[in-house]
């Protein structure tokens, strides 16, 4: 499995669509491992759906309900510590972890990739 760009947990800018330029926390990667044109995240606030939800016992009413849909990992970038959008690079450290770094800025991406070997 390759190293993706965008973790959840990642706060992300949203490059092209209907929501571009908005920005949020990823809540999950939705990916398939056969086929990389179906890696997508759920976006909190971005892309919201309205999805029409039958009656039951949890939900007795029914009605309608505001759901966020998946876009295309190509789609989103992680924002740095300045707020700008960053392209991602990675590195491998002296202490063997790798790590996500901003290419803007320098900075080091959440946690690391990999552990430090012991």
């Amino acid at each position: 499995m390759a190293a993706r760009h965008i973790r959840k947990g990642d706060t992300v800018k949203v490059l092209s669509g209907g929501d571009k330029g908005r920005t949020g926390k990823v809540l999950r990667v939705v990916t398939d491992r056969d086929d990389p044109r179906k890696e997508r995240v759920v976006v909190e606030g971005v892309n919201v759906k309205t999805k029409h939800v039958r009656p039951s016992q949890a939900n007795p009413r029914g009605g309608l309900t505001q759901v966020e849909m998946p876009i295309h990992i190509s789609n989103v970038s992680p924002v740095d510590g300045s707020g700008k959008a960053t392209r991602v690079r990675f590195e491998s450290r002296d202490d063997g972890s790798k790590v996500r770094v901003a290419v803007t800025t320098g900075e080091v991406l959440g946690d690391p990739i990999r552990k430090a070997s012991k």
